[in-house]
């Protein structure tokens, strides 16, 4: 679900969980503090369009002087390894912008093309350069171009701007990459108000019906390349990006599901596997439905971590001082029980406050300790005021709707991917109902809501193509993975078993709270990473930071 960031969360109305919304939150939200919270879809400038930039093929001399092929690559392979980018600029001041293609089917070269948008801004010097570094911000879903021309590519450390290329490419269906498009505006709007937490079989129909319209308008809008947007896909990309920019090995930094994206192109090219970091490490062994209840237990964790905080404030909705987590997760949750009986006005025609709304207002604010002041009054307009504009905010923000009511894509293509990747949690709504004491253990507060969320793949034109599976990527250069101790999103013993599991994985620990770490204000994290990405020095495993 964020750093202005990304998990499987997304792909249902109600914030699902499974995969990790990462970084592009973040990113967003460094680069507008004054817009609030979550970045909005008018943010990300969109400057690259898949369909107006070229690129050429290099000559026989040009393809002798690239980087070789990986071993075992098919000859088929080799044009798409030879492209040479036309770079051209793109409206973001200080940036460029091209296409590469990479084929639609890998197993079938020739099947077709896919075109993917990639920005970059070059090392601004001084020193000598160190190649570029690619990043994206989690998902899957998130912008990863939105995320470098309005954060990454301005906000990283000067130090690390001074010596790479800041390099980011949209993953194939997602933004300016052929994206996925499944609900038109009013639709998606109906969508995000659909009843995650039924109560009989009229509003479990509805929940079916809701998802069943969400995945037929995706299949009907991409048929052929619905089958090919997995994660194993877009790490094969990424490495004919990393040829393309002439670079010898790849150099990346993932938030959120960026980390199970950046650990998969390990596991598949761990010898030209640079300096990796993977930060609100995903755990790529669970299943969907253990990821699932795992994120739930995640977002409890959180929760309780705020409503600490919420009762030793002044304006605190939620109980006065002394009042138990547990009081005030009772306490929510029985507010969240009156608006599926009676929405609250938000000013916005049209456009009450629904329990399924205001739940992902309040999940939304979980990714960011900085947001909770902006929970707190809005939970108290909603409660106290018949307000709900507060929590309204929040919730579009985490969907990305702007104020004309569009909506990016980033919520079809993290059900796309989501559900290509792993086969689902659930197939019918009786094993969600038998699934219910475990997830509501887990979290009291979110857990029926997210449990019921985690159905949306059932319903998925197109089967799964992948399985849970460790990596290893023996052979690669050390590779550091963070994890924070109450990440909402990613819990942290998912980054403790990806360190574990990699065989050169250096776990780096923030004690402390929000998704994801690098660039939140630890500089005991910050100087950690900058010594790894600009002297190849990485952490003793098992460092911790405050």
């Amino acid at each position: 679900m964020d750093t202005r960031r990304t998990p499987r969360t997304v792909s249902s109305p109600g914030p699902a969980a499974s995969r990790s919304r990462g970084a592009h939150r973040r990113a967003r939200s460094g680069a507008r503090t004054a817009a609030g919270l979550l970045a909005t879809a008018a943010l990300l400038v969109s400057a690259c369009s898949s369909g107006s930039s070229t690129t050429s093929t290099a000559s026989a001399a040009q393809e002798a002087a690239l980087v070789a092929l990986p071993r075992s690559t098919p000859a088929a392979l080799s044009p798409y390894y030879a492209q040479k980018p036309a770079w051209r600029g793109c409206g973001v001041p200080g940036f460029q912008c091209a296409t590469i293609k990479a084929p639609l089917d890998y197993a079938k070269p020739s099947a077709g093309d896919v075109r993917l948008a990639v920005t970059r801004k070059k090392a601004t010097g001084p020193g000598e350069r160190l190649g570029s570094l690619l990043v994206n911000p989690g998902g899957p879903g998130g912008s990863a171009i939105g995320y470098v021309q309005a954060y990454a590519g301005i906000g990283y450390p000067a130090e690390v701007r001074a010596r790479y290329d800041m390099v980011a490419v949209d993953p194939r269906g997602v933004a300016r990459s052929e994206p996925v498009e499944c609900l038109d505006g009013p639709a998606m709007d109906a969508y995000t108000r659909t009843d995650t937490t039924p109560d009989d079989v009229r509003e479990t129909d509805g929940l079916v019906k809701a998802y069943r319209t969400f995945a037929e308008g995706c299949g009907a809008d991409a048929p052929r390349l619905l089958r090919h947007v997995s994660t194993a896909e877009t790490a094969r990309d990424m490495d004919i990006v990393r040829a393309a920019l002439g670079d010898e090995k790849l150099n990346f930094v993932g938030a959120s599901y960026g980390t199970f994206l950046g650990a998969t192109y390990a596991g598949l090219f761990p010898n030209r596997t640079g300096r990796l970091v993977l930060d609100g490490a995903m755990d790529p062994s669970l299943p969907a439905r253990r990821l699932n209840l795992e994120q739930t237990a995640g977002f409890e964790t959180a929760f309780r971590s705020f409503a600490r905080d919420c009762v030793r404030q002044a304006d605190c909705p939620l109980g006065g001082k002394g009042t138990s987590p547990e009081q005030v997760g009772k306490n929510l949750k029985a507010f969240f029980e009156k608006l599926d009986a009676r929405p609250v006005p938000t000013g916005d025609t049209g456009r009450s406050l629904t329990e399924s709304l205001a739940t992902t207002g309040v999940i939304a604010a979980m990714y960011d300790e900085g947001s909770w002041e902006q929970l707190r009054e809005a939970l108290t307009s909603a409660m106290k005021e018949n307000d709900g504009s507060g929590l309204l905010i929040l919730s579009d923000g985490y969907y990305e709707r702007d104020a004309d009511g569009r909506y990016s894509n980033l919520m079809f293509a993290n059900a796309a991917v989501n559900c290509l990747d792993l086969p689902p949690s659930f197939d019918t709504p009786d094993e969600v109902r038998g699934a219910l004491p475990e997830f509501e253990k887990a979290s009291p507060v979110f857990g029926k809501g997210l449990a019921w969320a985690a159905l949306n793949c059932a319903y998925w034109p197109v089967g799964a193509t992948g399985e849970p599976h460790r990596i290893e990527a023996k052979g690669a250069a050390p590779i550091v993975v963070v994890g924070t101790t109450r990440d909402p999103a990613t819990p942290y013993r998912w980054a403790q078993a990806l360190a574990g599991q990699l065989s050169s994985g250096r776990l780096l620990t923030y004690d402390g709270d929000g998704h994801t770490a690098y660039g939140r204000g630890s500089s005991c994290i910050d100087r950690t990473i900058n010594a790894y990405l600009l002297r190849g020095t990485p952490p003793k495993d098992g460092k911790r930071c405050s």
